[in-house]
């Protein structure tokens, strides 16, 4: 494991989760300025923090992000908007730079007021502890924590005239996960020379690809945020290798968000979906979005049940002009469905073969064209209507 060169992070405990045992802030520090893009949820009832970063980014110079954990600060008006950027101006206060260099992310239960006190001394305690250590790398993807029961990280690499471009990221989600930006925060880091006109692009295809392509419930939350930072630090451009690098992003946003859905709440399987032979890849995600986020198949999966009508209805009704000679269906590689036909299939071995393995593979394939789109989402348990019924009380 290798960080980006020129980044510091830290994460410890300040009081705003009621279990000492967790980290509840986060800060990640650039020696330099970097330049930093940033896509956020599309809900339109969207956190203080939200509003913070949308004003401040695309940016030349960011210096850092703080980050809290066990209170969204969403639905909190404009003292949440106040909270919000103080919080930036007390980093930026002890990193003596702009507080519109420094960056903010909340994430936890919605409308509550933070307990500002606490995540100020907490700030102040945790400026002098940043470092670039990997066991603070660590400490700061726990902090970022809610519901999740472990941290979600990825490390790349590239190699360019003898130089190495290393990238870093980390992320948080549990529930709350739905395409469209849907509480999830992931930030992505980098030592690659690269402006924000170069990292914008990127960035967008990479969340296409990954955070845009997970459901687990299909709400869209009031925080989600995903940031890049670049800061130049290894000297050497992304410029001349921008596929490289493009690809190296987007595989890094796909490992923390398949990450996402791996620990989402009480879940039991990982749908893993592909869609073949749309027209548009639009049309693939329409169908793929339908499927991942039926309550029906969703439960259907839960109970080991190969249940194909479920998952062909929910196509069906996805919005794109197909006959249902167009559609055939195979789930764990098992044709069950042919050009609009049911095939003789053993249905108890089906079921086994899903109790048996964690990934459930859905493949839909249609004969329109030659678009496609892979897509990842979860079963529904009783567990998580369990979970998620006593959450706040």
């Amino acid at each position: 494991m290798k960080l980006p060169k020129g980044f510091r992070f830290a994460g410890q405990y300040t009081g705003v989760k009621k279990n000492a045992s967790k980290r509840d802030l986060t800060l990640i520090v650039s020696d330099r300025d970097a330049a930093a893009v940033g896509m956020f949820t599309t809900n339109k009832v969207c956190a203080a923090p939200v509003q913070v970063c949308r004003e401040r980014l695309p940016s030349l110079n960011v210096r850092a992000i703080v980050v809290n954990s066990g209170n969204a600060n969403a639905c909190t008006g404009e003292q949440g908007l106040r909270d919000a950027k103080e919080m930036t101006a007390s980093v930026a206060s002890g990193l003596s730079v702009d507080a519109k260099q420094v960056l903010v992310c909340s994430t936890g239960v919605i409308g509550r007021p933070l307990p500002m006190e606490k995540v100020l001394k907490g700030i102040k305690e945790l400026l002098p502890k940043i470092s670039a250590e990997p066991n603070s790398f660590d400490e700061a993807a726990q902090g970022i924590m809610t519901t999740d029961t472990r941290t979600k990280t990825t490390f790349r690499q590239i190699t360019v005239n003898g130089k190495e471009i290393h990238i870093a990221g980390f992320a948080k989600g549990a529930a709350m996960i739905g395409p469209n930006m849907a509480t999830m925060l992931a930030f992505l880091i980098t030592d690659a020379e690269a402006s924000p006109a170069l990292l914008g692009p990127i960035i967008r295809r990479a969340v296409d690809r990954s955070f845009h392509a997970i459901s687990v419930e299909g709400h869209t939350s009031t925080n989600d945020s995903v940031t890049l930072l670049a800061n130049g630090a290894s000297g050497q451009s992304a410029e001349p290798v921008r596929d490289e690098f493009a690809k190296a992003i987007e595989e890094a946003a796909i490992e923390l968000a398949v990450g996402l859905v791996d620990d989402a709440e009480e879940v039991t399987h990982r749908l893993t979906i592909d869609v073949t032979g749309t027209r548009t890849e639009e049309e693939a995600r329409k169908v793929a979005k339908a499927v991942a986020d039926s309550p029906l198949v969703k439960t259907a999966v839960f109970g080991n049940d190969p249940n194909w009508g479920r998952i062909c209805s929910a196509a069906g009704y996805a919005g794109i002009d197909f006959a249902e000679k167009d559609l055939s269906l195979r789930v764990n590689g098992t044709l069950l469905y042919d050009h609009g036909v049911p095939t003789k299939f053993d249905a108890n071995a089906e079921s086994a073969r899903m109790k048996e393995n964690f990934e459930v593979h859905i493949e839909l394939m249609f004969e329109l064209g030659q678009a496609s789109c892979r897509f990842w989402s979860t079963d529904l348990s009783t567990g998580y209507v369990r979970f998620n019924a006593e959450y706040t009380t």
